[in-house]
């Protein structure tokens, strides 16, 4: 199994960028997919983006297709997603997830970070 642990969050003024890293200890870290996920104040957890166990594919949420890029560096146990021309409706609390499944839903993965905040200002 894997424990992901986020970072990388804070405050940014609207149009700025943020690079939040996701660490995820545990093995095999490459034989699973990758997602993240936000939970904006008193709003349901949504999906962000995902990725394939091989960095094949990339999903995105149409809310920020253009602006966030996923990646991932499997010889460092770690997924990216870099965000730019950020929005304040972006502002949330982002999970990192990791599951064999994977896919757009919540159901598709087992593990779960404790989350990095993004502030994003107006």
């Amino acid at each position: 199994q894997v424990q992901p642990v986020e970072s990388g969050g804070g405050l940014v003024q609207a149009g700025g960028s943020l690079l939040l890293s996701c660490l995820a200890s545990g093995r095999p870290f490459g034989s699973y997919a990758m997602g993240w996920f936000r939970q904006a104040p008193g709003k349901e957890r949504e999906f962000v983006a995902a990725i394939t166990w091989n960095g094949g594919s990339t999903y995105y949420a149409d809310s920020v297709k253009g602006r966030f890029t996923i990646s991932r560096y499997n010889a460092k146990n770690t997924v990216y997603l870099q965000m730019n021309s950020l929005k304040p409706e972006d502002t949330a609390v982002y999970y990192c997830a990791a599951g064999r499944e994977g896919g757009l839903g919540q159901v598709g993965y087992d593990y779960w970070g404790r989350g990095t905040q993004v502030t994003v200002s107006s």
